[in-house]
């Protein structure tokens, strides 16, 4: 079953895709495509192409949502946070820990020569 919704949402990529391609650019900025006529050109076929995107993303959305459902289920492995053991607790300290006593001075440094 997971095969027939992968191939499915192959195809629709494919066709998302294509649809994509097919629209005219409004913006041109890179200097391709959306220049003359075209293939596609009119509004009613760019209604059509929009239109034709928004189902073809609406299925692969969709189709994408299923295969992650079904891969969830189809998996027999715990979560990692599942099998994390609760953390060992240390033994409790009766205070906060002191800290260790500084060096004791060495005594005034010898006077330099000039």
């Amino acid at each position: 079953m997971i095969t027939v919704v992968l191939v499915i949402h192959l195809l629709i990529s494919l066709a998302l895709v294509g649809t994509i391609l097919l629209q005219r650019s409004e913006g041109g900025a890179l200097g391709i495509g959306g220049g003359g006529g075209g293939l596609v050109s009119g509004r009613a076929a760019g209604n059509l192409l929009t239109r034709a995107t928004a189902i073809l993303a609406t299925a692969f959305f969709v189709t994408s949502l299923v295969l992650a459902i079904m891969a969830n289920q189809r998996s027999s492995a715990p979560s990692i946070v599942d099998g994390v053991a609760p953390a060992a607790t240390a033994p409790a300290a009766t205070g906060p820990a002191e800290p260790a006593a500084p060096a004791a001075p060495t005594g005034p440094a010898a006077p330099i020569a000039k």
